[in-house]
Order: structure tokens, then sequence, then C-alpha cells
């Protein structure tokens, strides 16, 4: 299988005009350039810093991807990053390394056996096939987890993981095949406006004209908007996982698993256990206290936290107790006081386009943010539903930074709450 190593990188005498640069070679703004590459619009330079696409954030994502969901909209999103995801696979040369191995959504408790049933419900409307099983059925499917005293279990044959990595130099070897550029180890420093609109960017590398500038940069989401002279409340907030070393048992081939009630997600993963959580407790930080050109604080291992997860999870998969760890994955996810993504273009900013705020969905909702964010440029009429996405909510309305973090902890904190 190839490295997008071989084919991403472009030098520096390639940063040319283009009529849409995409700022961030993750998960999302791959997916974004992939989309609108499918959609008919080719010209289009991603600009990453990096010396590879998805180096920060994307990097250190857990790759799980679920689509039941609470709404129709939601749910109908994460189908279509499957159907890309199938789609990238059947390429024998870059693959996302997609495994539809299905998912168990497991309820610890009568209230949340509820909540499934009406996710059931909005999977049937939305066209995703869902089953309620017996604990028997599920045993099955996971043989080494408990499933005594579990009130309810979802399965959802489709679901699945993959490789956040491959999934992003899946995205960029099809984009380069449809024309599209990268600018790799290149780095935004300011945005051109002239009379009210997005003219271009200006890099360590150069400069370049544009139509349309889409900010896909994560973490620096905040940082690159201000450029554009937009004050907008995206939230690092930090996520953990780890992985075990290998399991007599865990194949590759097990469903993904999630446990709301104890906060608690995971999968197979390089012969063992990966598990990750939802703090109930967050930690985040401030993007206005680290500049464009710096990372943000690094993320070291919170130990007691994720001993807790095991502590949690060694109840239904005693296995886990005691459980050797080969690695930690943490990054800064970014999270919007209302939980929803920031997606389309400003109306005080002609020309600059959001693809950011995703709230830990930006690798395997990339391709429906993708989606969403071609709508939201090219279609004249959107849905109500990408309409209410747009970065205006915060650009037009008062808010104030003390509270849109404190927000955007709470949907952090309460991800699965019912």
């Amino acid at each position: 299988m190839e490295s997008s190593t071989s084919f991403a990188k472009v030098s520096a005498a390639q940063i040319s005009d283009a009529e849409y640069i995409i700022i961030g070679g993750g998960a999302v703004g791959c997916g974004v350039a992939y989309s609108l590459a499918q959609a008919g619009k080719t010209d289009i330079l991603l600009v990453e810093r990096a010396p590879d696409v998805a180096q920060v954030t994307s990097a250190q994502g857990a790759g799980l991807c679920g689509q039941p969901r609470s709404t129709v909209e939601r749910t109908r999103l994460a189908m279509h990053s499957v159907v890309t995801f199938r789609e990238l696979q059947r390429d024998p040369k870059v693959q996302p390394e997609w495994h539809e191995v299905g998912s168990l959504r497991i309820a610890l408790s009568e209230r949340r056996a509820e909540e499934f049933r009406q996710l059931k419900i909005v999977a049937n409307q939305a066209g995703l096939e869902t089953e309620l099983i017996d604990n028997a059925a599920a045993k099955r499917l996971w043989p080494a987890m408990q499933f005594e005293g579990v009130k309810a279990v979802l399965w959802c044959a489709s679901d699945g993981y993959m490789k956040p990595y491959a999934v992003a130099s899946a995205y960029a070897y099809q984009c380069r095949k449809m024309g599209v550029r990268f600018a790799i180890d290149t780095a935004v420093e300011s945005l051109i406006v002239e009379n009210g609109r997005v003219a271009g960017v200006k890099t360590n590398r150069g400069s370049a004209k544009c139509r349309c500038v889409i900010n896909a940069a994560g973490a620096h989401a905040y940082h690159i908007a201000k450029l554009a002279g937009l004050e907008l409340p995206i939230v690092p907030v930090r996520h953990e996982y780890f992985v075990t070393i290998p399991m007599v048992g865990l194949t590759p081939d097990l469903p993904c698993f999630r446990v709301p009630e104890l906060t608690l997600y995971g999968r197979p993963a390089e012969g063992g256990l990966l598990l990750g959580g939802w703090e109930p407790k967050s930690m985040q930080t401030d993007p206005r206290t680290y500049e464009l050109s710096r990372q943000p604080p690094p993320v070291e291992p919170d130990w007691p936290v994720l001993d807790s997860f095991e502590k949690q999870f060694a109840g239904l998969f005693p296995q886990a107790k005691g459980s050797e760890k080969t690695r930690v994955g943490r990054g800064w996810p970014t999270f919007t006081p209302d939980g929803r993504f920031i997606i389309g273009e400003s109306s005080r900013v002609k020309g600059f386009v959001m693809a950011g705020g995703c709230n830990a969905h930006g690798i395997s909702g990339s391709a429906g943010i993708g989606r969403l964010l071609v709508e939201s440029i090219l279609d004249p009429k959107p849905s109500q539903y990408v309409r209410s996405l747009s970065p205006d909510r915060f650009t037009e309305t008062a808010w104030n930074w003390d509270d849109a973090r404190r927000q955007a902890a709470n949907v952090y904190e309460t991800y699965y709450g019912v």
C-alpha cells in the first residue's frame, strides 16, 4: 500500500492561484477537497504546514464510525461517510483501511434502553438498518464480553472503524488524480482581504490568489478565522484513549462498542483493546493563549483518567483489568457551544468558508462534512439544516468566551447524555 508522502508533497514553486484554497490537511480538509472535486471543482490548492497530511489532531483519532444518531440529518451524514469509505476502500493502491465490522451499543439501564428504541426509530426514518438484539446474540458477536444485566443492545451491522491517517491519505490520493494540488510543509501567515472579500493567502512559501478560502485548520481554526477578522468560539477540549498489548480472542473482525452509561467506547486495535471515554470533568484550552505559529499545549497522558476507563470497563470485560498499555492517543478535538459544526460562508467576509468545530466527528464525519460544505456553497437553496451550521450564528449574535468555553466543555462532558 502506498504512503501519501510519495504523492502529497509539492514544492514551493507549485504554490499557485486556485479557485479554492483549503487550509488544513487533516481528515476534514482532505474530505472537503475530495467532496469538492467529486462535485466537479478541481481547481483546488490544499495548504498544510506539517510535512504530511493528518499529522496533528487527525493522527490521534480513535477511528470509530457510528451511524445511529439522534436526528435524521446527523444519521444520514454518517451514512454518507460510510458509503464514501467503502468507495475509497475499493482502490487497491491507497485505502482508508475501512473495517465494516458493525457496532454494539450497550444499555445498562431502562432509561438508556428507551433511548436506543428512539435511536432505532430515527435510523428507520433515515434508511439505516439497525436491530435491537438480545444478550445471547450480542455475546456471539463479542464472546469475551459479559452481557449479564445488560438491558438492551442496539446492533448496526454497517458501522465500523478505519485508520485516521489512512483515511486522509486515501482522500489525498483520489484528489491528486482529479487535479487537486497539495502544498505540504507550507504555513499560512495571513489572508488577503480586499473590499470585504477574501482574495488569497500569504504563506511562508509565497502568495496565491483565490475565490474562496476554506478554513479546515482544526485546533487552529480559531486563528485562521481571526486572520479574516472573525471571532468564533472554537474550543479545543482534551480527549484520550489507550491501546493495550495483544489479548487472546481480540481479532480485527470484532465489532466496535459503545457503553453510554460508562461514557466509554472501544474496538479491537493492534491485537489488543482500544478503549476511550468522555471525561465528566473535561480539560480544555483557550485558543487565544497560543498563536497560529505555535502548537496547542502538549497533552500528557492523564493516567488517573485512563485507569478509570479501565476500571469501569472491567465489569463488562474482565481482561481489561490491569492490562498493559502500549500506546495512548490524545489530542485537542474542537467543540462549539451548541455542539454543532461550523460550516459555510461568512456573510461578513465573502469567500471565507468554515469547515470546523467538528465536536469529535472530524474523522468519522469527514465525508459527510465535505458534503455539507459543498451544499452550503454550491447549492443556491441549501437545506435548513445546512443553514443552521453557518458561522453567522456566532458573528451576528452576542456571546462571551467564558460562557462559550463552559458550554463547549458541557457538550463534551454530556456526549452520551440522554
